[in-house]
């Protein structure tokens, strides 16, 4: 953490620390004060700087007697922890707007560190690399869309340096952000699984190179699309199949896939509906040489792609698809009935099966980010050599990957609490601000009526505000049911920032929408209590996203009416002696709309706790 342009945690004391030769003396000068420390008979020194309050620019020098460091522009400010998976990790130039925010990013006094995708499996003293960048628009594409609008608005209302520590990993689960103890993980079984993942990465990778030296990666793969293209000697793939399950593993890039549909003079004259599956993450896609399709960075997202009549021809026709992966998984996946071709009017067939293949262009070539999904290994490496550095507080966007079935979420009930107390405790901040995004709405496809893992996953959010010095920015309202990546990340900041200002600052302001405080149930009506904002109705109209249920548990669309400003009946013409109430209990609930007068939307809530 320590480079040039560093963000220093105002208010608080500032320990330095690091490594020299045993018993070499080392001293530390910051804004007119030294301090000095002699290293242990392992090299580690340790110094404690004084408090001091906002400024900069400032110098720290760090002097061992033989190699003295100045570390420049340093400011004192408030430093924010971002964590989590890739809806924190999203990048302002692929957000809303991205073109323009990238130009707005000019403030030298936000400060970005991205800690690099590492991992290990003993907690490590120091950072894998990282370096503080000052905003501009020379950089800040590629900053956290989420943390950056957030320092926006923090700086708009605290008026200091701020400084965003990046620490996140596309797909991550919870337990890859939580120590070994709090998990009850036998420490040394740990250092040897990452002895043995490191030799499984190398046999695997050394796999990947030898099927890439078959090839000659071309500078330019322009043409690979045209209908008569010769590929008899490109290399077979079974479709659907990551390219990690096929030998290619761990490879980032551009790769390209074809095949062919043979269609009647008929068929051809109709037009006809192209699957091509889920693609991880960009493709563009062509039908005899002409493109038909093209989406970008949705990995889990069937792509089915109308085709005019004018495009297809009697025999057949020539299917090129051309992939790009930018981490993780890559490739054509999903579901065998998400291949097909099926001409208007007529029969579906399936286009699963072999395909040829052929990559085009290596952008990286590692197994990092299979390690993700891994209890304790990126909590080892990219948050443990944090402490004891001094931050603010921490903001948290992560669940998706831990939404899979209800059972996880409801394990997340545990985990999300005890992972806080362990930082907290790691940090010795027991009150340290930790605030968090509540899932938005997507269809994830586990939606079974009743039962929905996202919703049972946001409530297991909601419950972790019993912990203090917490708070929680709903989002069902500003997602994208078609993309688990929303781009409207502006708003997202927005609200985290609000509930900083209450958390982390105290002021008095409306930071969330109204919060469910209880029902009661008389006769055929329900009566649900709120407290904070008053509520109102978002778009104005009727109230909608309620559900009644009686004792067959069986929940029916009810009709909610406001009755005072803190207050709603609920009521259904199918549940005339009702017991449970449920709000939003939808992986995508986008028709709900009960707001508070800011404008803020109420959480997702129940009342059973069937």
């Amino acid at each position: 953490m320590f480079s040039d342009g560093m963000v220093l945690q105002r208010g608080s004391a500032i320990p330095v620390w690091g490594m020299a030769e045993p018993g070499a003396r080392v001293a530390v000068s910051f804004d007119g004060t030294t301090v000095e420390a002699s290293a242990d008979g392992n090299g580690a020194w340790r110094v404690e700087l004084p408090a001091r309050e906002s400024g900069g620019p400032l110098v720290l020098r760090i002097d061992d007697g033989k190699a003295p460091r100045e570390l420049r522009d340093v400011l004192v400010g408030d430093v924010w922890l971002a964590s989590g998976q890739s809806n924190m990790e999203w990048p302002i130039s692929q957000s809303a707007d991205g073109e323009a925010e990238v130009a707005r990013a000019n403030d030298p006094l936000i400060r970005h560190f991205k800690i690099p995708k590492s991992w290990a499996g003993l907690p490590q003293w120091q950072l894998a690399g990282g370096d503080w960048v000052a905003s501009s628009p020379d950089v800040a594409g590629q900053f956290s869309a989420v943390a950056h609008f957030f320092a926006r608005e923090l700086r708009a209302s605290v008026d200091v340096p701020i400084g965003i520590i990046d620490s996140t990993w596309g797909g991550s689960s919870i337990e890859a952000w939580m120590d070994a103890g709090t998990q009850g993980i036998d420490g040394d079984g740990l250092v040897e699984l990452a002895r043995r993942l490191k030799l499984e990465d190398a046999q695997a990778l050394a796999q990947a190179r030898a099927n890439l030296a078959r090839w000659q990666l071309p500078a330019d793969d322009t043409g690979w699309h045209v209908a008569d293209l010769d590929t008899t000697q490109w290399d077979d793939m079974a479709v659907p199949t990551l390219w990690e399950a096929a030998g290619w593993n761990g490879m980032d890039g551009v790769a390209w896939y074809r095949t062919s549909v043979t269609l009647t003079a008929d068929e051809a004259r109709r037009g006809m509906a192209l699957g091509v599956g889920r693609i991880d993450d960009t493709d563009t896609t062509w039908v005899n040489g002409i493109e038909v399709g093209s989406t970008e960075l949705q990995y889990d997202a069937p792509r089915v792609y109308a085709v005019p009549a004018g495009v297809l021809r009697e025999g057949v026709n020539a299917i090129a698809v051309r992939v790009t992966d930018v981490g993780g998984g890559g490739g054509i996946h999903g579901l065998p009935g998400e291949l097909y071709a099926q001409p208007d009017g007529g029969m579906r067939r399936t286009l699963a099966g072999t395909w040829k293949f052929r990559p085009a262009e290596v952008t990286a070539l590692s197994l990092d980010d299979n390690k993700n999904q891994r209890a304790t290994l990126l909590y080892n490496a990219m948050i443990a050599p944090l402490q004891p550095f001094p931050i603010r507080g921490v903001i948290w966007y992560q669940g998706e990957s831990n939404a899979g079935s209800i059972e996880q979420a409801l394990r997340y009930r545990e985990q999300f609490p005890a992972m806080i107390r362990q930082w907290r405790a790691q940090w010795n901040v027991p009150e340290l601000p930790f605030l968090w995004v509540q899932l938005a709405s997507w269809h994830s496809g586990g939606d079974q009526g009743d039962d929905s893992p996202w919703a049972v996953l946001r409530e297991s959010q909601t419950a972790t505000l019993a912990l203090p010095a917490t708070g929680q920015a709903v989002a069902i309202d500003i997602g994208d049911v078609a993309d688990i990546h929303p781009k409207n990340k502006q708003d997202v900041g927005k609200r985290l920032a609000l509930v900083a200002r209450h958390v982390a600052y105290g002021e008095t302001l409306v930071h969330s929408g109204p919060v469910f405080e209880g029902a009661s149930f008389e006769g055929n009506l329900a009566r649900l209590r709120f407290r904070g904002d008053w509520l109102a109705v978002r778009g104005g109209g009727a109230l909608r996203g309620f559900q009644l249920a009686g004792e067959d548990r069986v929940f029916h669309p009810a009709t909610a009416t406001v009755v005072d400003g803190q207050m709603l009946t609920v009521r259904s013409d199918a549940v005339p002696a009702p017991v449970a109430v449920r709000y939003a209990w939808r992986d995508a609930p986008v028709d709900a709309n009960l707001i508070g007068s800011t404008g803020l939307p109420a959480a997702p809530f129940r009342s059973d706790d069937w």
